[in-house]
């Protein structure tokens, strides 16, 4: 059985994808999508690189995904997705790469700076 590995990165998160051909099973850190990821657009944004590949319920998902929050996690794991089935196959590129699925967000958090309370927010200004 042929298994199609990548990684995807968004904000602070990384996650580890495994493809292989299957029913459209999705194990991530060993619980099931709907478990890990409850909301549902963070569902839709995990399963979007399958819808617009027609490759819906093809593929077993095995993810390990760690760092960041479940925003980030989440298209950390959709770019994962994206680049295995790149693997899996070539012709897959126009349609992956029309959505933006194989572009790495390169948004990180800005750091917060000295004599202020966040990155770019100042304290109130006082005249007197």
């Amino acid at each position: 059985m042929e298994v199609y590995q990548a990684v995807g990165r968004r904000k602070s998160s990384m996650a580890r994808v495994r493809l292989m051909p299957g029913k459209g099973h999705y194990l991530i850190n060993g619980k099931d999508l709907l478990e890990y990821f409850k909301r549902d657009t963070l569902k839709m944004i995990i399963e979007h690189p399958f819808k617009v590949t027609e490759t819906e319920g093809k593929f077993d998902v095995i993810a390990r995904i760690h760092g960041g929050g479940l925003s980030g996690q989440a298209g950390a794991l959709r770019l994962g997705i994206s680049r295995a089935l790149l693997k899996y196959s070539e012709e897959l590129r126009p349609e992956l790469r029309g959505a933006g699925f194989l572009t790495r967000d390169p948004r990180e958090v800005e750091r917060k700076k000295y004599g202020q309370p966040k990155a770019r927010k100042r304290f109130q200004f006082s005249k007197r």
